[in-house]
């Protein structure tokens, strides 16, 4: 069964959805061995309960928080957002938490979410099945790619759900994490043992994003796939989710 929700009523035009997601031990990596090094080695990882979007940002929801600016160049209310770098979604998130502070459970917060958080998500949570891509072993059934995108986004929500709920986790826009990205960073957490909430590296070039987008290739959106990304870079293929978590985590 799908988690939780928590709807977030502030924007009375642009209402949103966040999952529950317990937390949990995973395997956190490239599984079957056939992606770039940046994804190896597996490592286990404990992460603690969180909210994740139930989509990825939409134009209506950015329009809301930001005074009806739109920088996306795929149209439409029910699209995800994009042409946003990772410094954009900085003021964005500063503004809804101050437009939300009312309203959001006491002690949390609206973030990005950390990679480790994002796989987990992606993966199901405890309700995992063990699929290359977020909800499935085929791609079509849950994700928008270079195959069947046509060459734009789509409105969220169109494709299956994944164990959570969560949808277009694979393809459609890839989506900021919080962390810095180092290629080596998994071999370090490995040698560590158990890794209790990673936040990534303390300072690095690039972001991490994650998940594929509509003109990715089918690798590309797996959940184990990860890729570095300038954060003043902005691009028609990167957007963002929320993450909402206590203040003291993550």
């Amino acid at each position: 069964m799908p988690g939780q929700l928590y709807t977030e009523f502030s924007f009375k035009s642009a209402a949103f959805d966040l999952v529950f997601v317990e937390g949990g031990i995973y395997d956190m990596g490239d599984e079957h061995g056939d992606l770039w090094s940046a994804c190896s080695p597996v490592h286990p990882v404990r992460v603690s309960d969180f909210f994740i979007g139930k989509y990825p940002v939409t134009q209506a929801l950015w329009k809301a928080v930001m005074d009806n600016e739109n920088p996306s160049f795929f149209k439409g209310d029910d699209r995800p957002v994009e042409q946003v770098s990772w410094d954009d979604t900085r003021g964005f998130i500063q503004k809804l938490n101050e437009k939300t502070s009312d309203s959001r459970p006491a002690g949390y917060i609206y973030r990005l979410p950390t990679e480790a958080q994002w796989e987990y998500a992606a993966r199901g949570g405890k309700l995992r099945q063990g699929y290359k891509y977020s909800g499935s072993n085929k791609l079509k059934e849950v994700g928008w790619f270079d195959d069947n995108s046509h060459g734009e986004t789509k409105p969220v929500g169109l494709k299956c759900p994944n164990e959570l709920g969560l949808y277009d986790m694979s393809g459609n826009v890839y989506e900021w994490c919080q962390d810095w990205h180092d290629s080596s960073y998994y071999e370090k957490c490995k040698e560590q043992g158990l890794v209790e909430n990673p936040e990534g590296p303390k300072s690095g070039s690039d972001r991490v994003i994650r998940g594929g987008g509509w003109d990715s290739g089918a690798q590309g959106c797996r959940a184990a796939s990860r890729f570095d990304y300038g954060p003043d870079i902005r691009g028609d293929d990167v957007g963002f989710r929320l993450a909402l978590s206590l203040q003291s985590v993550g």
